[in-house]
């Protein structure tokens, strides 16, 4: 495959990005949202919440960042529940997962972007039941 060009690396940026906006309500902000990089957190108030015994003020939920190579789709919600949320990504996008939590996006289609959309509503839904977020 041909090296992509930077326009192509942001044409699969910004269809990912659109899939993750929706995403951007209650406690969940975008921390970064510029050309080639976007990430959302949910962020709480007062002392915080306490995750796995220690006092976070914030998790992060997922980003993109453009790479020379590929855009990499950071989905945290792997952090939380590494088995079962795995087991709900279709395994065209576990293919694409380059270590834990970083998936290597190298083309945009009808089929990723629906693989990344039912991911960041599986992501979501399991941070909800955690009550890491807030609508």
């Amino acid at each position: 495959m041909p090296k992509l060009t930077q326009e192509q690396l942001l044409e699969i940026f910004n269809a990912l990005k659109k899939e993750m906006q929706p995403y951007e309500k209650g406690s969940i902000v975008a921390r970064f949202d510029m050309e080639g990089k976007y990430d959302l957190w949910s962020e709480f108030e007062g002392k915080g919440l306490e995750i796995y015994g220690r006092m976070r003020k914030d998790v992060a939920f997922a980003a993109l960042i453009v790479q020379s190579s590929y855009v990499g789709f950071y989905f945290m919600p792997v952090y939380a529940d590494d088995d079962k949320i795995k087991k709900q990504l279709s395994p065209e996008l576990l293919k694409l997962l380059k270590g834990k939590a970083c998936f290597h996006i190298k083309e945009v289609n009808k089929d990723i972007l629906k693989y990344v959309k039912d991911a960041l509503k599986a992501g979501y839904a399991g941070y909800k039941k955690l009550g890491w977020l807030k609508e």
